[in-house]
């Protein structure tokens, strides 16, 4: 039986995939003010702990998307879902600092897989034009997977132990596998693909008798739009760990919120960038349906996004409302979301490239990260939220300075250079 729209059914499968890598990589974040107290940690060791999740994280992005690329999107997700799933649950005998960052070393050799085989499976089920809206789709699962690990982890940590917290957010990876294998195969080949959704599919891409080998990265480095996508990636992502990692210690710290708060009220800032994913796509999707081209509309989209950010991020370090904070920050993570950073390879490189230079740009945005996490504690614990606010208000206007001169025109896929 034929399947009416089944490439939103792919973005979908791969949404909750997200979300379950988020929620198994949120679930510390959540409980790191009762871990903190229970095992004596300080602000500076809990970034330490996360700077080993982001260097194993920036040298497995890289790596993934070629892994990915090599063996196809399908065992690529097993093998990544797989992995990352038991390292989570190995949490659960974690009890000292170099235990944890262990722990958190080994999640992040195995979570990239989700984001680069997301960005290829994209390029691989939809046409040009749907392709922001497919990866705001999937990426908003980030901020599902997020807005899902404050209560669900708070209610399973106040009922049964932090511990416990690990071993079921764990052992979701695992229930995931079974629709995956059962549901995803290539377009050319799904059973249940009709043949003008295939045709759609297709559209505007060349006639392929067997599927290329991804190119060489000598002929990727040549490419000014590789360094474009890759240096939008270590400006921005930067911000995406601290608006995941810091969060909820930042409503604990700054304005008091107690374990029960956090899992009441710190879903609101994800589930705004879960709507500011879909947004991202959406806005662009509906100007080119109104004539647009797809480079202006997308454009456009990230210069609105931009000044919205700066007023949030500079307004919430001016204000002791604790609601007012958590409106602002929702601000914050909605643009934040919006703004497509991960979407740029799909839109100016051939699919066979997407995964490596989706896998590039997270490696270097994951270990500026690294080194972002190793002074946000001692920021914090110094002079405390206001300067790293600050700091990620001047990153977003340099990435889209980026997007203008090394990336170029989006929405024209290049050719490689031979």
């Amino acid at each position: 039986m034929k399947i009416k729209g089944l490439r939103w059914y792919i973005a979908g499968l791969l949404c909750l995939a997200s979300a379950l890598n988020y929620l198994d990589r949120q679930t510390l974040s959540v409980l790191i003010g009762t871990i903190k107290e229970e095992l004596s940690l300080t602000n500076a060791s809990y970034g330490a702990i996360n700077a080993w999740f982001l260097a194993s994280y920036g040298v497995m992005y890289a790596v993934s998307g070629r892994i990915i690329d090599y063996i196809g999107t399908r065992r690529g997700f097993v093998l990544f879902v797989s992995g990352w799933s038991l390292a989570n649950i190995l949490h659960v005998v974690a009890a000292t600092v170099g235990q944890f960052s262990f722990f958190r070393f080994l999640l992040g050799v195995f979570e990239p897989g989700s984001f680069t085989g997301g960005v290829k499976a994209v390029g691989e089920w939809f046409p040009m034009r749907d392709r922001a809206l497919a990866i705001g789709i999937f990426n908003a699962g980030t901020a599902v997977g997020s807005v899902a690990a404050a209560p669900i982890v708070t209610f399973i940590a106040v009922t049964w132990g932090w511990r416990s917290a690990f071993l079921v957010t764990g052992a979701l990876g695992f229930v995931w596998l079974v629709p995956w294998l059962l549901f995803f195969r290539q377009p050319k080949t799904h059973p249940q693909l009709s043949e003008s959704e295939l045709r759609l599919i297709l559209e505007g891409q060349p006639e392929e008798t067997a599927p290329p080998p991804p190119p060489r990265l000598r002929q990727l480095l040549q490419m000014r739009e590789t360094w474009g996508c890759v240096l939008v990636r270590a400006l921005t992502d930067p911000i995406s760990y601290f608006l995941l990692f810091w969060i909820p210690l930042y409503f604990q710290k700054q304005h008091g919120f107690c374990l029960q708060r956090i899992g009441l009220f710190i879903w609101i800032p994800y589930a705004a960038a879960a709507l500011g994913n879909l947004c991202g796509g959406i806005i662009p999707r509906t100007l080119i349906g109104r004539g647009w081209s797809l480079d202006k509309a997308r454009k456009g989209t990230m210069i609105f996004l931009t000044f919205t950010l700066l007023v949030c991020l500079f307004a919430v370090t001016r204000t002791a409302n604790p609601m007012a904070a958590l409106l602002l920050v929702a601000g914050m993570t909605f643009c934040h979301g919006g703004w497509g950073n991960i979407t740029l390879p799909a839109e100016v490189f051939p699919k066979s490239a997407i995964g490596t230079v989706t896998g590039l740009g997270g490696a270097l945005g994951s270990w500026v990260g690294a080194l972002a996490m190793l002074s946000t504690g001692h920021v914090v614990d110094a002079y405390g939220f206001t300067p790293i606010f600050i700091t990620c208000a001047l990153f977003y206007p340099l990435a889209l300075l980026l997007v203008y001169v090394l990336i170029g025109k989006l929405g024209v896929v290049r050719a490689l250079p031979q």
